[in-house]
């Protein structure tokens, strides 16, 4: 999915965002933005968003002198979502479709996006996301993937959102204790998204297997991804990844058996998939 005339200017708007993260100076402040402005006349028509984004935020930390713009933010984020497994757990021990379940947990959790043209509020997402329909439902499909993979690759998106990652895996788990599941996280601090730190520090790397992407966008770029990432991603059975990042970058990718869970907070994305902001999809490749 290339890049759109509306994300220059959700990525310049961005660069707003990140002076309040920081609190930045008003000369900074200022420096940001023009900054970004000034990068945006050049942005490649040839690229996707994600990786459009990684260049502005590696400036934007140079700028900053900051090598992880969000890192106090993400830490709050992580906390706040922690607070909510002991009930959702509750949930998915009365619930009567586990993987259902699980897998509606995991998308709510992809509300926490400081990216996002537009946020929800997470506590509000989880009242509601147990009756809300997958505007795009490939629900049924992923469970009979899951029946027959020996091989699962979770690519995940935002910090606090890894949190439900990993009930989402643990669960699995639970259902499919023959399947060996990979998490993937990216290979360096871009916005909020999640990394070997933070993975490691919930706890993945005792639950599954764990794999830095080695990419250093908001989203899996396959051409600057290790090898044995590109392998993994290759050669999984199947492939879940969380976000629209993800979904920005592997919209078009080369393999079957892939399958998005988002919830839609753009219009580009909107457009892309048919549907509109606020819907939640399980998308089948």
């Amino acid at each position: 999915m290339l890049i759109d005339k509306e994300c220059i200017e959700c990525i310049i708007n961005q660069s707003r965002r990140v002076s309040k993260a920081i609190t930045a100076s008003p000369s900074l402040s200022e420096t940001l933005t023009s900054t970004v402005e000034e990068m945006s006349k050049n942005f490649s028509t040839k690229h996707n968003p994600p990786e459009v984004a990684a260049d502005v935020y590696e400036k934007m930390a140079t700028l900053a002198n900051k090598s992880d713009l969000y890192d106090e933010i993400k830490e709050h984020s992580t906390q706040k979502a922690l607070e909510f497994i002991p009930l959702l757990e509750e949930r998915i021990s009365l619930c009567e479709n586990k993987l259902l379940t699980v897998t509606k947990i995991a998308v709510a959790g992809n509300v926490i996006d400081l990216a996002a043209q537009v946020s929800f509020d997470l506590h509000e997402e989880l009242e509601k996301i147990f009756e809300t329909e997958f505007a795009y439902n490939d629900f049924e499909l992923l469970s009979k993937k899951l029946e027959s993979a020996s091989t699962l690759l979770v690519i995940g998106d935002n910090v606090g959102e890894h949190i439900f990652d990993k009930l989402f895996i643990q669960n699995l788990q639970d259902l499919y204790p023959k399947l060996h599941i990979s998490y993937m996280v990216r290979g360096n601090p871009i916005i909020n998204d999640v990394t070997i730190k933070e993975a490691t520090e919930a706890g993945f790397d005792k639950i599954c297997e764990l794999v830095d992407s080695g990419v250093n966008t908001p989203g899996f770029v396959y051409n600057r991804a290790t090898e044995y990432s590109k392998k993994l991603f290759d050669t999984a059975d199947l492939v879940i990844t969380k976000g629209m990042g993800n979904y920005e970058c592997l919209s078009d990718t080369h393999r079957k058996d892939l399958c998005f869970l988002l919830k839609v907070k753009c219009e580009v994305v909107a457009r892309s998939l048919g549907k509109e902001i606020g819907d939640i999809v399980c998308k089948m490749l």
